[in-house]
C-alpha cells in the first residue's frame, strides 16, 4: 500500500490507490478541509483534484469532465479500477463548502484554487489595461522610413508587417515556429524604436538560462549588419532568465524585489520562448512593469506549454481582445519550405497524421522512423542508431574534455539529444539515461571519480542557483583544465566555468524531456514516443522535439503511437482565454 493511501481515507484512498492523486494532493486538501471544518468527502476530491491538475498544468477543474479527463499519473503502474466518482450534485456539494471564498473559487462545475484565480484575473485586467489604447509615442514618417530600410527585401514583407505592429502597441506577440525569423525580426523592431528614442532602456529575458543565452547569441548575430543608427545599442543588449530580471529574494519563492511597489526601470521588454512562460511568472512580470512599457511575446504557440501552471501564450495568441496586436510569421527561413523536417513538423502542427507518416518512412537520411510496438519495451533494433550517436558524442566530448576545449565539449554536449516524453519507465529519461551511461563506460576509457563525475560527463542543471549564475535547464560538462577539473557551462560569450564541489542541483545527461529540450537546439535528435495510449503523447510534444533538431531527426514508437499524438492536443484547462476574450 502507498504512502498516500495510508494517509487518505475514503475517496481520497481510492484515488491515491489508482494512482491519480500523490501524497501532496491528498495533504493540500485534507489540511484545507480541517481548517475550514469540511468533511464532505467530495468537496475533499474537489479540492485534491484540482490540486493535481495544477500540478498537470491547468489552472481550472471542470467537475463535469473529471472523470472522462482524469488519468493515473505517467510514472504509476496500478492496475486499472472503477472509481467512486461523485454523483450529479458534485459541483453544487462544493459550491456549498465554506472553502469557496476562501482558498477556492467555483463558477458553476469549474472549481479554482484561489491563488490561480487571483493570478488570472490580474494578468486579464493588466493585459486589457494596456491595451485599452495605442501609444502615441512614435514619429510617423521616421516609423516608415525605418521599415523601408530595415526590411528592404520582398521576401521581408512579413516581417515588416509585424515589426511594425509589435512598435505600435504596448502588449504583442510575435509568433511563428522555428526559423520563421523571430529574432531577425526582433532585432530590426528594436533598432526601429531605439532610432527615435536613444535613451529608452531595453530589457530582453526568457523563462530559463538556456534561452536567454540563445535569445542573446540570435539578437547579436542578427543585429551585426543592421542599416541602423541604433545598431551598436542592439548589438550591446545582454539577455537574462525572468527571475534575475525581477530580482531574487531569499525569502520567497514566488515575489520579487520587483513589483508594483518597486517598478522595474525598462521601456521595451523582449520576452523569449513565451510558451515556456507560466501563470505566475506573468503575474509576476507585469505587476512589475511600468503602464507604458512595451511588452513583445516571443514564441510558438504549438509548442509545449510550461512546466509549471497555465498556457499564456496560446491565451493571449487566441484572445479575441488581443488580436489585432498578433503577428504571425509563416514563412520558414531555416529550413527549405520542402525539406522533410519542415514538412513533417507542418504535418504534425497541422494535425494530419498520414502526412507526419509518409514524411518519416519517405527514406530520406534526415528523418528515420524505427518502428517499434507499443508492447515493445524499445529493444536492440532501435538501440543500434541510437548508440552509435550517442557513442559518437560521448568520443568528442571526452577528447575535447580532456584537453580543456571548453567551447569544443560544449559542442559535443549538444551534437546529438536523446528526448523522451517520460521520465520513467521502459521509454523514460531514467531508463535511457542508464543505457547511455553504460554504452559509454563498455566504449570509452572513463576515469570516474569517487563521486561519480568523470571528464567528459555531460551536465544538466536542474534548479537555479543565482550565486554562480546556472538556472535551470542550462547544460555543460565536466572538463580538465591546467588547474583543475571543473563544469564549464554555455552561458552565451565564454562558458561559465564551476568548481566541482560548487556544483549544486546537476545530473549526467545522457537523455532529457521533451519539456527540458525547450529553448534548445541539437544537430541530431532522437526521439522515444510513448506508446499511443499515454497522455503525454501529444501534438505539443512531437512538435515540439521535431523542432528541437537542426540537422537530423530519429523517431522511435509505433505508426499508431505517431497517429495518436498528432490527433490528441495537450489538454490544459484555464480561464484565461475566457477573460480574454
Amino acid at each position: 500500500m502507498s504512502a498516500v493511501s495510508v494517509a487518505a481515507s475514503g475517496s481520497l484512498a481510492d484515488f491515491a490507490a489508482a494512482g491519480v492523486l500523490v501524497p501532496a494532493d491528498v495533504h493540500v486538501a485534507t489540511r484545507l478541509a480541517a481548517l475550514a471544518g469540511e468533511t464532505d468527502e467530495a468537496v475533499l476530491l474537489a479540492v485534491a483534484l484540482a490540486v493535481r491538475s495544477t500540478r498537470h498544468g491547468s489552472v481550472v477543474l471542470d467537475l463535469a469532465t473529471a472523470e472522462q479527463t482524469t488519468s493515473p499519473d505517467e510514472d504509476v503502474d496500478a492496475e486499472p479500477v472503477v472509481l467512486p466518482w461523485p454523483g450529479a450534485d458534485w459541483a453544487a456539494r462544493v459550491a456549498a463548502s465554506p472553502l469557496v471564498g476562501g482558498p477556492l473559487r467555483v463558477e458553476g462545475s469549474r472549481v479554482w484554487l484561489a491563488r490561480y484565480w487571483h493570478q488570472e484575473e490580474q494578468v486579464a485586467e493588466e493585459l486589457l489595461a494596456r491595451t485599452d489604447s495605442a501609444p502615441d509615442d512614435l514619429d510617423e514618417s521616421l516609423l516608415q522610413a525605418a521599415l523601408a530600410r530595415l526590411f528592404p527585401k520582398v521576401d521581408d514583407a512579413d516581417q515588416r508587417v509585424a515589426a511594425e505592429l509589435c512598435a505600435r502597441h504596448r502588449v504583442s506577440v510575435l509568433a511563428g515556429g522555428p526559423g520563421t525569423g523571430k529574432t531577425t525580426t526582433v532585432s530590426r523592431l528594436l533598432a526601429l524604436l531605439l532610432e527615435q528614442h536613444p535613451t529608452w532602456r531595453v530589457a530582453l529575458a526568457a523563462p530559463t538560462g538556456k534561452a536567454a543565452v540563445r535569445l542573446e547569441e540570435a539578437v547579436r548575430a542578427s543585429s551585426a549588419t543592421l542599416d541602423s543608427p541604433a545598431r551598436d545599442q542592439v548589438q550591446t543588449l545582454r539577455a537574462t532568465t525572468l527571475h534575475r530580471l525581477l530580482g531574487w529574494r531569499p525569502d520567497a519563492r514566488s515575489r520579487f524585489r520587483h513589483d508594483r511597489h518597486d517598478r522595474l526601470p525598462v521601456d521595451v521588454l523582449v520576452v523569449d520562448e513565451a510558451s515556456m512562460l507560466p501563470l505566475t511568472m506573468m503575474a509576476r512580470l507585469l505587476e512589475a512593469l511600468r503602464p507604458a512599457t512595451r511588452v513583445i511575446l516571443v514564441g510558438d504557440p504549438d509548442q509545449l506549454a510550461s512546466v509549471e501552471a497555465g498556457a499564456v501564450l496560446g491565451d493571449v495568441a487566441a484572445s479575441t481582445r488581443l488580436a489585432g496586436s498578433v503577428a504571425r510569421l509563416t514563412s520558414n527561413r531555416r529550413f527549405a519550405s520542402t525539406g522533410p523536417i519542415a514538412r513533417l513538423a507542418r504535418a504534425v502542427q497541422d494535425g494530419e497524421a498520414a502526412a507526419a507518416l509518409q514524411v518519416l518512412r519517405s527514406g530520406d537520411p534526415s528523418v528515420q522512423f524505427v518502428e517499434v510496438a507499443d508492447d515493445d519495451p524499445v529493444g536492440e533494433d532501435a538501440w543500434a542508431g541510437i548508440r552509435t550517436d550517442a557513442l559518437d558524442a560521448g568520443r568528442a566530448l571526452l577528447a575535447a574534455a580532456r584537453v580543456g576545449d571548453l567551447p569544443g565539449a560544449l559542442e559535443a554536449v549538444d551534437r546529438h539529444r536523446l528526448l523522451c516524453a517520460h521520465r520513467t519507465g521502459p521509454r523514460g529519461v531514467q531508463r535511457w539515461s542508464g543505457l547511455v551511461q553504460r554504452w559509454l563506460e563498455e566504449e570509452l576509457d572513463l576515469d570516474v571519480r569517487p563521486d561519480g563525475r568523470y571528464v567528459g560527463e555531460p551536465l544538466l542543471v536542474t534548479e537555479n542557483d543565482a550565486e554562480i549564475g546556472l538556472f535551470n535547464g542550462d547544460t555543460g560538462a565536466v572538463v580538465e583544465r591546467r588547474d583543475g577539473i571543473v563544469g564549464a557551462f554555455g552561458r552565451g560569450g565564454a562558458p561559465v566555468v564551476v568548481p566541482l564541489a560548487r556544483l549544486g542541483a546537476v545530473r549526467p545527461l545522457h537523455a532529457m524531456t521533451v519539456h527540458r529540450s525547450q529553448g534548445s537546439q541539437f544537430a541530431r535528435v532522437s526521439l522515444v514516443l510513448p506508446p499511443a495510449s499515454s497522455p503525454l503523447g501529444t501534438r505539443e510534444t512531437l512538435y515540439t522535439a521535431l523542432t528541437r533538431a537542426i540537422g537530423s531527426v530519429r523517431v522511435i514508437g509505433s505508426e499508431e503511437a505517431v497517429v495518436a499524438a498528432v490527433e490528441r492536443t495537450a489538454a490544459r484547462a484555464t480561464g484565461l482565454r475566457e477573460r480574454l476574450g
